[in-house]
C-alpha cells in the first residue's frame, strides 16, 4: 500500500454538507466541545499510582491539559506534529508545495499522521519514564487510556475546525487559561490544601484578591504589594495586547469594474497571529517536561535541566525560563543571575517566534502569492498598476515578509516580558488567551452579521 493511500484514508471528522453553517450551529458545536473538554479533564486515569507532573502549571496551561486525567497528553501531540512538519517543510527537507490545494491536503494528512505518532510516543514516554506512574499490573491500561484521551482531543479539535468557531487547540487553551485566571484571583484553598475561608485571619489563601484582603487585615505590606503588582501587571498586559491586536497596515485597492470605488486590504501587524507563541511555548514546555522525565528516570538532573517543585533550577531549561522580576524587586532579593536569565528568556522567545512566524506563513497559504490570488479573485487591484499576479506579489512582498518577522518578534517579546513581570498566570498563556478571544470575537461578530444580513452574505459570497 502506498503512503498516499494511508494518508488520504486516515479517520477524520466529516465536513458539513452546507457550504456555510449558521451562527447557532457553530455556537452549539463549540459549546458541546468545550463541555466535553471539561468533562474529560475531570476523568482521572484508572490505575495511576503517582502523578509526578501535577506541579507543572505552565506545561498544563500551554498543553491545555490536566495531568492525571484521561486527557493528560492535551494538545501536545498536535502542536509537536505541527512544529516538526513546519521545520521540515520550511527548511526544504520535505518538498511540499503548500500553495496548491493538493499540497495543503498532503501537508495536513502528514500532520495528522504525525499526531497519531506523537500520541502513542508521548503516552509511552509519560508512563515508562515515570511521569505518570502506573500501579503494578496497570501499565498497559494506563498507556491505552492516554492514547484514547489523545485521540479524543484530536477529533474534538477537528469538530471545532469544521463545525464550530476557530480551532479546538485555541478553544482548549482559552478554557485552561480562563480557569487559571479565575483560581489565581479567587482560590481559597491554601498551599497546604486547607480552606482559608474557615480561619481567614490565620490560614493563608492563594487567590490574589483574598491575599490582598488578608494583607490589609494583618498589616503585611510586602504580600500586599506582591499580590497587587501581579493584578496590575496582568491588567496592563491585557490592555497592551488588545491595543497591539488593532495595529495593521492597509493597502489601498480599487475595484476593476467600478471605477472610483475602492477599499483598503488590511494586513495585521501580528500577521502570523499567535501561532509563533503557541509553538515556542509548546517547545519550552516540552523541554521542561522532557527534562523532568529524564531526572525522574535517571534519579539526577541532566544537561536539559534540574527541577524542584516543578521549577527549573539548573541546566538549559533554567536559562530559557523566566524569573519573577517584579516580585524579586518587591521582596528585595533581585540578583544579577535573574537579569541574565530574563535576557536569555527574551532572546529565546524573540528568535524562535520570528522563525516560526516565517515558517507558518509559508506553509499555511498566507504568503504574498496566496494574498495576491485572493485580491485578484475579489475583483480588486492596486490603482496605477497592471492587473498581473507577479506585479501584485512583488508589492505585497514588501509588506508581508517584514510584517511576519516584526510581528513574530513583537508577539514573542510580549510573551517573554509578560512571563518575567509576574502576571497572575503564565504570560505566554495569557497572551495566547487574549489573542484567541479577540480573534474568536471577530469571527463570531462576522458570522452573526452574516446571519443577520442576507444581502451582506450574498455580496461576500
Amino acid at each position: 500500500m502506498a503512503l498516499s493511500d494511508i494518508l488520504y484514508n486516515l479517520p477524520e471528522v466529516k465536513k458539513p454538507v452546507e457550504k456555510k453553517l449558521s451562527f447557532n450551529t457553530k455556537l452549539k458545536w463549540t459549546l458541546v466541545v468545550l463541555g466535553a473538554f471539561f468533562i474529560l479533564a475531570n476523568i482521572p486515569l484508572y490505575g495511576l499510582s503517582k502523578n509526578a507532573l501535577s506541579q507543572f502549571e505552565f506545561v498544563q496551561l500551554i498543553f491545555a491539559t490536566e495531568f492525571g486525567s484521561i486527557i493528560s497528553l492535551g494538545i501536545g501531540p498536535i502542536v509537536m506534529s505541527s512544529i516538526i512538519l513546519q521545520l521540515l517543510v520550511g527548511s526544504g527537507i520535505f518538498s511540499i508545495d503548500t500553495k496548491t490545494p493538493e499540497g495543503r491536503k498532503y501537508f495536513q494528512a502528514l500532520q495528522k499522521l504525525g499526531i497519531f505518532f506523537f500520541i502513542i510516543f508521548e503516552a509511552l514516554v509519560y508512563v515508562l519514564m515515570g511521569g505518570l506512574q502506573a500501579a503494578p499490573g496497570y501499565t498497559g491500561l494506563l498507556i491505552f487510556q492516554l492514547i484514547l484521551g489523545g485521540l479524543a482531543i484530536m477529533f474534538l479539535d477537528e469538530v471545532v475546525q469544521k463545525w464550530g468557531f476557530g480551532s479546538g487547540v485555541s478553544l482548549f487553551i482559552v478554557a485552561g487559561v480562563s480557569w487559571a485566571l479565575f483560581t489565581g484571583l479567587f482560590q481559597f484553598i491554601g498551599p497546604a490544601g486547607e480552606n482559608c475561608l474557615v480561619d481567614f485571619s490565620n490560614t493563608p489563601c492563594s487567590g490574589k484578591i483574598l491575599v490582598i484582603l488578608q494583607s490589609l487585615i494583618s498589616g503585611v505590606p510586602t504580600e500586599l504589594l506582591v499580590a497587587l503588582s501581579a493584578i496590575i501587571v496582568t491588567t496592563a498586559i491585557f490592555l497592551l495586547i488588545v491595543w497591539a491586536q488593532s495595529l495593521k497596515v492597509e493597502i489601498p485597492l480599487s475595484y476593476e469594474r467600478l471605477r472610483g470605488y475602492g477599499m483598503k486590504w488590511p494586513l495585521a501587524f501580528f500577521y502570523a497571529s499567535n501561532i509563533p507563541v503557541i509553538l515556542t511555548g509548546a517547545l519550552v514546555a516540552n523541554i521542561q517536561l522532557f527534562g523532568t522525565l529524564l531526572q525522574t528516570w535517571l534519579g539526577h538532573p541532566t544537561f536539559v535541566g534540574g527541577f524542584s517543585q516543578g521549577i527549573a533550577s539548573s541546566g538549559f531549561a533554567y536559562w530559557i525560563s523566566s524569573p519573577n522580576i517584579v516580585e524579586a524587586i518587591v521582596r528585595g532579593n533581585l540578583a544579577y543571575s535573574m537579569i541574565l536569565q530574563t535576557f536569555l528568556h527574551l532572546l529565546f522567545y524573540v528568535v524562535l517566534s520570528a522563525i516560526f512566524a516565517v515558517f507558518w506563513v509559508k506553509t499555511s497559504g498566507m504568503d504574498e502569492s496566496a494574498q495576491a490570488k485572493n485580491i485578484l479573485s475579489s475583483g480588486l487591484q492596486i490603482a496605477g498598476f497592471r492587473k498581473d499576479p507577479r506585479v501584485l506579489e512583488s508589492i505585497l512582498k514588501r509588506y508581508i515578509l517584514p510584517l511576519t518577522i516584526m510581528g513574530g518578534i513583537a508577539v514573542g517579546a510580549l510573551a517573554a516580558i509578560a512571563n518575567s513581570l509576574g502576571a497572575i498566570t503564565s504570560g505566554t498563556a495569557l497572551l495566547l488567551a487574549i489573542t484567541i478571544v479577540y480573534q474568536l470575537y471577530q469571527n463570531i461578530a462576522q458570522q452573526h452579521a452574516l446571519d443577520m444580513h442576507p444581502a451582506l452574505r450574498k455580496f461576500i459570497n
